[in-house]
């Protein structure tokens, strides 16, 4: 049977601290037709009392990934989709679970993507939101109050139903290149600050609000494998160039 376009999607919690809600979004993932749980740090659980809970989903929970970090967790994914429901101070584009689904599915073709979700009490924090290609909100009311099985259920949902009930099939990769992978993307995160602070770049700038900024775009721009390396390449001579003019290595600054 071909493999289903859901099956290129691994659902990350991020920090669960309820056994009762990994039950929960085991049980949404059954309905919905997804198979892959990656937990990073999460609370003790016993499988046992998962399979109580949620009934017959045995082959999902006998293949939940432990991670150690979110690192292991997004290791080999192409995309990450980040939800929230809290404002946070760097502005990005936002979108519901509906308008990522087309564009997600889309991405598939190109490998792994992960669905990202944070912890019950504080969601997910920047610096894994940052990861994030894109960021995603359930639309509610102003009393917003989802517990975390049920943000799992509404976003999964809507991948499901934009399948076309799971049965699509994958298309032949469009490009040559392989597409770039989250380890790919924050390679060039690392260089490209590299490159600004050997130029003296950030000065007096609010130096988080840039890199946010250019994850932005760099996200937006969604660049294969071989751009990235050409991009790499450009932030890693411009600093090279600057140690050469100044006679010294160069030593990044504290922002």
């Amino acid at each position: 049977m071909p493999a289903s376009l859901l099956s290129k999607f691994r659902v990350v919690l991020y920090e669960p601290q309820d056994p009762v809600n990994i039950a929960g979004t085991i049980r949404a993932m059954k309905n919905m037709g997804f198979a892959r749980l990656y937990l990073v740090r999460p609370v003790e659980y016993d499988a046992y009392r998962l399979e109580g809970i949620a009934h017959d989903t045995v082959e999902i929970i006998s293949n939940i990934k432990r991670c150690a970090d979110l690192d292991e967790a997004l290791d080999g994914c192409i995309a990450v989709a980040g939800f929230t429901a809290r404002r946070r101070a760097a502005k990005r584009d936002v979108v519901t679970p509906r308008e990522a689904a087309a564009d997600l599915l889309d991405r598939t073709e190109d490998g792994d993507i992960a669905l990202l979700f944070g912890r019950e009490d504080r969601g997910l924090p920047n610096e894994a939101l940052d990861r994030a290609q894109i960021v995603v909100t359930i639309p509610t009311t102003a009393h917003a109050s989802l517990n975390l099985a049920q943000a799992v259920l509404l976003g999964i949902y809507e991948l499901h139903v934009a399948a076309a009930d799971a049965t699509r099939t994958l298309a032949p990769p469009r490009k040559h290149a392989p597409p770039a992978t989250v380890k790919e993307f924050e390679e060039l995160f690392k260089d490209a600050e590299a490159g600004l602070y050997a130029v003296d770049f950030f000065k007096t700038r609010y130096h988080e609000h840039i890199m946010r900024s250019l994850r932005t775009i760099f996200f937006r721009a969604r660049p294969d494998g071989r751009e990235i390396a050409l991009l790499r390449a450009i932030f890693i001579e411009i600093q090279r160039t600057v140690e050469r003019i100044a006679g010294r290595k160069f030593e990044r600054k504290n922002p």
